[in-house]
């Protein structure tokens, strides 16, 4: 029986697939690397956006409360931002259960997050296109995670927790 009727090979092998996302990989990793999102670019990112979150009054409290060791912390985020924007792969974890475990978050913690986001976006811009793209998977991101929380707490009418959120 065809898996995917609608492609030019409906029943691929599992070579095939593995090879297809091995393709499919490269050609996101190559996508951001033209605009300058490259490993480089994920690790500047990731070291300035965290400086400007633990002197943050209001998310860096949170921060402080859970990690000890800023280190390890920063290097998971890179490869997590890796994995968002190469589609490397290398991530694994929850952040959804990370982020449930945390009482009080609410929208307003999301937007500012955003916002010191979007800030750090901006200070290390060298290409418009690289902003946009990782501010928009930022956005998708808080939503989600914002929305998760909001499912938890008011069922089916939080779906649509971030709807507001601050876009770059």
């Amino acid at each position: 029986m065809a898996r995917h009727p609608h492609h030019a090979n409906p029943d691929p092998t599992p070579a095939e697939v593995t090879a297809h996302a091995a393709a499919a990989r490269a050609r996101k990793r190559a996508e951001a690397e033209a605009i300058g999102i490259d490993d480089d670019y994920v690790s500047r990112f990731v070291e300035s956006f965290y400086t400007r979150i633990r002197a943050d009054a209001l998310l860096g409290p949170i921060f402080t409360e859970r990690i000890a060791d800023w280190a390890p912390h920063l290097d998971r985020m890179k490869t997590f931002w890796r994995s968002i924007l190469h589609n490397s792969g290398e991530f694994t974890g929850n952040p959804m259960a990370k982020h449930l475990a945390i009482p009080g978050l609410e929208s307003r913690h999301f937007a500012h997050w955003l916002d010191l986001f979007y800030a750090t976006l901006r200070e290390l811009e060298s290409d418009p296109q690289a902003t946009r793209l990782v501010g928009t998977r930022a956005r998708m991101i808080a939503d989600s995670l914002l929305t998760g929380i909001a499912m938890r707490d008011h069922g089916l009418s939080g779906g649509r927790a971030g709807a507001d959120l601050p876009h770059v």
